[in-house]
């Protein structure tokens, strides 16, 4: 036998083995995200768990709202309001080929390309320091300062008067302002608003179908709503206050997806920047780089990659779970979303809930985090135990 025949068939095997195990585990699995739904933290859910080249465990689970009669979760259909995994998906993904494409350099001042951005002590910001979120910068606009921008220019012209409240590079402080300022470098350095550079560079060569800005109407029948309004449930609209004043496109949050897409998105960055075909659309070198951790000031303190988190998370019930290994990245979103990807066991986790809407439990977002950490330590042993 030949050593590439040889090769071929240790890796057939071994994914046999682990596609077993992962059968095995989809009891576990299903108990974990059925035993929320009965606690109230949503009322549905979907659920992906692979590698890089199979999928191991993908359902859907629950309803769209708390109604028998509302339309079931499909893992493959249904779409999220994915809150802030647009910053990985699209904002952070659109900087890692503006960086290939040396149209945009990290350690360059943010001002260089946003000469709007000039305010006391921004000069000194990099566009390092947004992805890692140490540009000092505050978490984000207050709400009232939000809805009380009389356009998304006049929101927009608000952003660029922020000022950094620590020093730059000292402490991580998670911002959607920074994420803002990103989704702006991409419109000024890609020719391209975000969502159309995101469309025609990321989510169209991936064949992220189900993955776009503003979703159309006749999709609103299978998104999962995260508002309610009058006793009506809201879908389809961006929960992100930030995201909704800027008209639905925001590099902080605004991107709609399914767990099927956001499943095909992570074998991407497993396979290190290749698209299905094995196109390569992002440099290996760069996808290492973004995902490794660049900060971490120690103690309680959560770990940076450029633009994704790091382990260790921050906090008390860690949403990667106790087994995923040091070099794991990933996201969450406050509507109830998360992305974790372990790199050493080549393996991901996608959960999508609609949080946000309705909970029946009063601890809602504990039920979530704690549910996030027993998937992952799941899908860990599920490629441990084979």
């Amino acid at each position: 036998m030949s050593l590439l025949r040889a090769a071929n068939s240790g890796h057939l095997v071994l994914t046999a083995l682990v596609l077993l195990q992962a059968g095995l585990a989809a009891p576990r699995f299903d108990a974990l995200v059925l035993a929320a739904i009965r606690e109230g933290a949503f009322p549905g859910a979907a659920l992906a768990v692979g590698t890089a080249d199979s999928m191991l465990h993908v359902r859907g689970y629950g309803r769209l709202t708390w109604s028998p009669r509302s339309a079931p979760v499909r893992a493959d259909s249904t779409l999220y309001d994915l809150a802030s995994l647009t910053k990985v998906i699209a904002t952070t993904t659109a900087i890692m080929v503006l960086v290939d494409r040396r149209a945009v350099v990290l350690d360059s001042p943010v001002v260089a390309y946003l000469p709007e951005f000039r305010g006391r002590g921004t000069g000194l910001i990099t566009v390092r320091q947004l992805l890692t979120h140490t540009s000092g910068l505050r978490a984000d606009l207050p709400i009232d300062t939000i809805r009380g921008a009389t356009s998304p220019a006049a929101l927009q012209q608000l952003v660029y008067r922020e000022t950094p409240r620590v020093p730059p590079g000292t402490k991580v402080i998670y911002s959607d302002v920074n994420a803002v300022l990103l989704g702006e470098i991409v419109q000024r350095t890609g020719g391209a608003p975000l969502d159309d550079f995101t469309a025609r560079e990321v989510t169209g060569p991936l064949s992220l179908t189900q993955t776009r800005f503003r979703p159309p109407r006749d999709a609103l029948a299978r998104t999962a709503p995260t508002g309610v309004w009058r006793g009506h449930a809201i879908a389809g609209v961006v929960n992100d206050p930030t995201g909704w004043k800027l008209g639905g496109v925001s590099g902080n949050a605004g991107l709609f997806g399914s767990a099927v897409d956001v499943a095909a998105f992570a074998r991407f960055i497993l396979r290190e920047g290749r698209a299905p075909d094995g196109r390569r659309l992002v440099r290996a070198e760069t996808i290492r780089a973004f995902t490794a951790r660049q900060a971490y000031f120690g103690g309680a303190t959560e770990g940076r990659g450029l633009g994704w988190q790091t382990v260790p998370t921050g906090e008390q019930v860690s949403s990667a779970g106790t087994r995923f290994g040091p070099r794991s990245f990933g996201h969450t979103g406050w509507t109830g979303t998360s992305l974790w990807i372990d790199p050493d066991r080549g393996v991901f986790v996608v959960l999508l809930t609609n949080r946000a809407f309705a909970p029946r439990s009063r601890q809602s977002f504990t039920v979530l985090k704690r549910l996030r950490g027993a998937l992952a330590d799941a899908a860990a042993a599920a490629v441990d135990d084979q």
